[in-house]
């Protein structure tokens, strides 16, 4: 299958690019600060044209948008908030719609953030449960001619994520954070042409119990978050020094569909950016853990990551473009996760053109992580055959212990104004089970 491309068009963002200028002169009549750059304020646009193909999806068109204002200047390079729309879709059907705002100063002594995100993928990965332990036995892989889809499901999810951040009391870049989230996830079998005579991992789950009748389809989630945050970075996308942390208990009652899946978890992160030499070159890393403490968790949520603000628009691991850059998307969940990121940021070149600052940053990265928490592991090891009529080879599901993940790679940045982040990586997985190719994700912003 050709995973689909993204062509990002850098002279269309340049071009539509816009921002007012300070009206105090300088000799070249604008206004820079201590390192050179010029001082924005008011609104600055940022549009990029979603190009691309994908052999059973079809073509890729739509469009996205970063939407800056940063007031009088005198935060730059803080925004005062941020707008970001996408609508694209593939012409057999898949796309997403989304809006997004990040509100650091609108509120006084208060961050609001908003989420509203509608996904449709006719093609979404399903690897199963808990990494290793899930076996990566393909029946299609070497029928000559055929076009496997065994790992894929149909995956429809409505989100929106609400939150916000006031000040501890008065103690210096400590945080309180609440906020509420809801999903509601449609799941069913790879409906394309070309695979309705084939046998999906997701119906061996569900013929042999390890997904269960009552949420094969998906469901409704609601979560309540409370948190901590600790944050003395120096800037918000792009930052060269400090550390960001934090801590959030997500309850999930489920009051909705009433179907016993409700639970309570915590998320934790950690990141720490260290200046190597002043700005030009950074070390960044950043830890994370996700558990549940108690309750039942619905098996088409225990791949989300529940942060309280997240700077890319997929939120799900561990896997793919957000946590593991090389590794199968959805191929390393369970009920808890830990993962690692390991980023070396080197900004290469600083200079201005159309009135605006830009920086070409690379990022060679070493990725990890491991399911800490295993998934209905008993229900996977007692499996004995798909439990699907006339259906031959026979179902292979627990493969063994689950160990490390780890993918490397590098990236490349095109950064304005130290907050429209156009973002290049390329990742490969380490382990041939964690996928054999090569893979490159594109888009918006630094993963962390």
């Amino acid at each position: 299958m050709k995973k689909a491309l993204l062509l990002i068009l850098a002279l269309t963002l340049v071009m539509g690019s816009y921002a007012q200028e300070q009206k105090r002169e300088t000799k070249k009549g604008k206004i820079v600060n201590e390192k050179g750059e010029i001082i924005k304020k008011g609104w600055n646009f940022g549009p990029l044209p979603v190009v691309g193909f994908d052999a059973d999806l079809g073509f890729q068109y739509g469009v996205t948008c970063d939407i800056f204002n940063y007031g009088d200047g005198s935060r730059y390079p803080r925004y005062d908030y941020k707008f970001n729309v996408e609508a694209s879709r593939y012409t057999k059907g898949s796309g997403v719609f989304r809006f997004y705002s990040d509100m650091p100063y609108v509120v006084k002594d208060t961050k609001l953030f908003f989420d509203l995100t509608y996904f449709y993928a006719k093609k979404y990965e399903f690897f199963g449960f808990n990494g290793f332990e899930a076996s990566t036995f393909d029946p299609y892989a070497d029928i000559e001619g055929i076009k496997s889809g065994y790992h894929f499901i149909n995956r429809n999810q409505f989100r929106f994520v609400g939150s916000m951040q006031r000040p501890f009391f008065s103690v210096p870049n400590l945080y309180w954070t609440a906020g509420l989230a809801y999903y509601n996830t449609k799941i069913g079998r790879i409906n394309l042409e070309g695979y309705e005579d084939q046998v999906t991992l997701y119906e061996e789950y569900v013929a042999n119990d390890i997904i269960k009748d009552d949420e094969k389809e998906g469901g409704n989630t609601t979560q309540i978050r409370l948190g901590m945050v600790y944050d003395s970075r120096d800037h918000n996308s792009d930052p060269t020094k400090g550390i960001y942390a934090e801590a959030t208990l997500v309850g999930a009652p489920d009051f909705i569909d009433r179907k016993g899946y409700s639970n309570l978890s915590y998320t934790f992160l950690w990141r720490q950016y260290i200046p190597i030499y002043k700005d030009k070159l950074t070390f960044a890393y950043r830890l994370g853990a996700q558990n549940r403490i108690v309750g039942k968790t619905p098996w088409y949520m225990i791949n989300n990551l529940n942060t309280m603000f997240f700077q890319k628009m997929y939120t799900e691991g561990l896997g793919g473009s957000v946590t593991m850059r090389g590794v199968n998307r959805n191929g390393v969940i369970g009920e808890g996760f830990a993962f690692g990121n390991l980023e070396l940021r080197w900004r290469i070149v600083n200079f201005q053109f159309i009135n605006q600052n830009w920086t070409v940053a690379l990022n060679p990265f070493f990725d990890a992580g491991i399911v800490t928490q295993p998934f209905r592991e008993e229900e996977m090891k007692q499996a004995g055959g798909s439990g699907i009529p006339n259906y031959e080879p026979a179902f292979e599901c627990y493969a063994g212990k689950e160990g490390f993940h780890t993918s490397a790679g590098a990236g490349l940045k095109l950064i304005m104004n130290r907050n429209l982040i156009v973002s290049v990586d390329l990742g490969k997985a380490l382990d041939k089970r964690d996928g054999e190719k090569l893979k490159t994700f594109i888009g918006f912003n630094y993963i962390f």
